[in-house]
């Protein structure tokens, strides 16, 4: 164990929010390799918070980084609900924006500030604390209830799939929970009713065997760097649509009821544009910025590299140039189809003189909730006894690949239940969570089991 890991152990005499910015120190990043032995002691810490709050726990070896497994008393009789989440969280860099250090946990204006106190690390110890409290104050859950919290979510989960198929039978249960998305506004409590798809690529673009010298080669030489941006600039056309043929296909529409509904939400192009800090909103045309993130698909360019990166100028024609591309897939939509076509595209349009390599990342399926079950009835019921208000249903932009995995290896569906704020800077500096929304989490726990319960 690190040795700045050593004296923390959980102490449920403490007070809940001590032991959230405890959870926090730990540098989770399961990213990078160096991280292991911190990844393993904050999966022993969540582990030994479980067993002392009176759930058999287990530190589980995946082939990856560990996952935590815990159940608790056994109810005959009730559902089995499954409690899903994350240990693990995202590179903390670039640290010069951050305003304090991310694995030194701050409060300002009532929000935590550190790597993972959103993404996912406050919303799932909302729900183990929320689970604990009840067990001591009541003596019993009103549901047999199974925690599952892994460590490589933030890395394509590549490890989870195969576990849960070993573990099936200890896994099965009546429903899912997961707070690991969003709230439309503030204070609104939110149920996503869907999630979209993703796909991974790497496009590597390779010319020269090493870099030339720019003066002396360049206009004779193709630039792998010049190539590279061409294709990519003709991801999109002049709508903003995707330009890749047969992308649409299986695309459905959003029909006139859905997008009356969708429009109706608390949210508007002006709260994007403030939180963003964009000058001018964009995307495809004929949608509003809702629609654009809920229900069509998309294609990004995440990062580009090529040439010299360093302070002055070096005259090089660089050897070779990569980018990394994702995209966001709606229902019907699936991962190798799409990648399968980009890389068609890309073909098709690659200029003599230069090769192309395609490196495939990780791939998740879109996912949508039947609103009309007795799950998502008993999850809406909880969310307006926590918040005192409606509940809104949205549609979520961001994947969670587990969740259609739960259905296809568990046959179960998934609550998505979001506890972050608008504004949580999830995956960037300065990531937060309102305090509020965690101590909000803990109570709506307690109803989700109560009202899941009440379903049978």
């Amino acid at each position: 164990m690190p040795e700045q890991y050593e004296s923390v152990l959980p102490d449920l005499s403490r007070p809940d929010l001590d032991l959230l910015l405890d959870f926090l120190r730990f540098r989770s990043v399961s990213t990078k390799p160096d991280h292991a032995p911190h990844m393993r002691a904050c999966a022993n810490w969540l582990s030994s918070l479980l067993r002392r709050g009176g759930f058999t726990s287990e530190v589980a070896e995946t082939g990856g980084h560990p996952a935590v497994l815990a159940r608790g008393p056994e109810a005959p009789g009730r559902p089995t609900v499954l409690i899903y989440g994350h240990y693990d969280v995202q590179p903390e860099e670039p640290l010069d924006f951050w305003t304090s250090p991310p694995f030194e946990p701050a409060i300002r204006n009532k929000r935590i500030f550190a790597r993972g106190s959103t993404d996912n690390k406050g919303q799932i110890l909302a729900h183990i604390l929320g689970a604990i409290h009840m067990l001591r104050e009541e003596g019993s859950l009103p549901v047999n209830l199974i925690f599952l919290i892994e460590g490589e979510e933030e890395i394509g989960s590549s490890n989870l799939d195969d576990f849960i198929r070993a573990r099936r039978n200890e896994l099965r249960c009546d429903i899912i929970a997961i707070s690991d998305t969003g709230m439309i506004a503030e204070g609104y409590p939110t149920l996503t009713q869907s999630l979209r798809g993703i796909a991974a690529m790497e496009v590597v673009i390779r010319g020269p065997a090493t870099d030339l010298h720019s003066g002396i080669f360049g206009g004779a030489v193709i630039n792998p760097a010049t190539a590279l941006v061409k294709l990519l600039g003709r991801l999109h056309d002049d709508q903003n649509r995707i330009a890749v043929p047969g992308f649409y296909d299986d695309v459905v529409p959003p029909d006139a009821a859905e997008r009356a509904e969708l429009a109706a939400l608390p949210v508007s192009e002006s709260d994007y544009q403030r939180e963003t800090g964009v000058l001018l909103l964009g995307g495809e045309a004929g949608f509003s910025s809702i629609e654009r993130i809920g229900v069509r698909p998309t294609a990004e360019i995440n990062g580009l590299t090529s040439g010299y990166q360093g302070e002055g100028t070096k005259t090089v024609l660089p050897s070779s140039a990569s980018a990394k591309l994702t995209f966001r897939l709606v229902p019907n939509q699936k991962p190798d189809r799409v990648l399968n076509l980009v890389e068609i595209f890309f073909q098709d349009l690659l200029p003599p003189g230069v090769e192309m390599e395609i490196l495939r990342g990780h791939g998740g399926m879109p996912y949508i909730l039947d609103t009309r079950s007795p799950w998502c009835g008993a999850a809406l019921r909880a969310l307006e006894a926590t918040f005192g208000r409606q509940p809104a249903l949205m549609r979520e932009g961001g994947s969670i690949p587990i969740v259609q995995t739960f259905r296809d290896l568990l046959g179960s569906d998934t609550l998505l239940l979001g506890l972050a704020a608008p504004d949580c800077h999830a995956h960037a500096p300065d990531e937060n969570f309102p305090i509020e929304n965690f101590e909000a989490g803990i109570r709506l726990h307690q109803n989700l089991l109560r009202e899941l319960a009440s379903t049978r």
